[in-house]
């Protein structure tokens, strides 16, 4: 954007239609937006940066790029059961950035926000020397007291994971080379899982309620369970040879056994993690069915304030890192 007349022009012509739908984001005319508070619902925030070379390779296609932003934001909101309501986009764009990217990018938006039922509501554009940045601040809503928080696991717990572990983390190996051998197919499922995440927001609603405590996998799942075990004050025993693997991962850890320390650590998985009292393991049951997503019980809760991640041979795992580490 070389000066303020290209800005204004390019956020009315590609992220103001964005906006449609949404009253109180005047189609970015004015200075902020309005959120109208609503009966017996909480409002739920977070907020995402994304770096280009840090958060992502840097040369995906300009609505991977947008999708992945969004559906970060996206996974927190489903930690906390809440529905999405609306979001803001912050973007610092560097000169390499055309019309043609910025029309892609907001193409992806546009797709995910039909997907999951959310709008574009405001932000901020400015042009940067440096690389790529992206902030994605999301909106969404959950019944009053109702959020699922970190702090709520008691001992006796079930430990729950959705979907499969380790393929986002796998998938970015794949990226950088450092795992070969893989057909096509599966070398193409396991980067799209580190490309395009997965939010598990109907989850999340059906687990209002349910789990006492919650949180979405992205730093790694022995980081974000020491999150909630922190949170809570208590401890998880885990069974490594419990956590769900997709068919790739599977093929892939066949052949190098040592990579299950990145599945257990890596990241990039954006399923939730949850815990539930034992009486409700029928119910997680049901809802694994209704929504046609595996649910994993892959431990429990203990009273002892540590992790214990028990290996595939029965004895405790020694974990180098237990997860990605902001900023490093």
């Amino acid at each position: 954007m070389s000066d303020r007349s290209d800005e204004f022009m390019r956020i009315a012509r590609y992220l103001a239609p964005l906006t449609e739908g949404f009253a109180g984001a005047f189609q970015l005319t004015d200075d902020a937006a309005v959120i109208a508070p609503m009966a017996d619902r909480d409002i739920v925030v977070t907020t995402d940066t994304m770096i280009a070379g840090v958060h992502f390779i840097g040369d995906e296609r300009p609505d991977l790029i947008a999708a992945k932003l969004l559906r970060v934001n996206l996974s927190d909101l489903a930690a906390m059961g809440a529905m999405p309501l609306a979001y803001t986009l912050n973007i610092a764009l560097p000169d390499s950035i055309d019309d043609d990217w910025l029309q892609a990018f907001a193409e992806g938006l546009a797709a995910d926000q039909a997907a999951f039922a959310i709008t574009l509501a405001g932000g901020d554009s400015v042009t940067t020397p440096g690389p790529l940045a992206l902030t994605i601040t999301a909106f969404g809503t959950v019944g009053v007291g109702q959020a699922i928080r970190r702090s709520g696991a008691q001992a006796g717990d079930i430990v729950y994971v959705s979907g499969t572990i380790g393929d986002g983390a796998i998938g970015l190996k794949l990226l950088h080379e450092e795992v070969a051998g893989l057909t096509p197919d599966r070398r193409d499922e396991l980067i799209g899982r580190y490309r395009l995440p997965r939010p598990r927001i109907n989850l999340g609603l059906r687990l209002v309620g349910l789990a006492s405590a919650a949180i979405d996998i992205s730093d790694g799942l022995a980081a974000d369970l020491t999150h909630v075990l922190e949170a809570s004050g208590v401890g998880a025993e885990i069974d490594a040879a419990a956590v769900p693997l997709s068919d790739a991962a599977r093929t892939v850890l066949d052949r190098a056994p040592d990579l299950l320390a990145i599945v257990l650590t890596g990241g990039d998985d954006y399923e939730l993690l949850f815990t539930v009292a034992p009486g409700y393991a029928a119910k997680i049951v049901k809802i694994a069915t209704d929504l046609s997503l595996p649910l994993t019980a892959v431990g429990r809760i203990v009273a002892d304030r540590a992790l214990h991640i028990a290996g595939p041979d029965g004895t405790e795992m020694q974990l180098s890192r237990k997860g990605w580490v902001h900023g490093g």
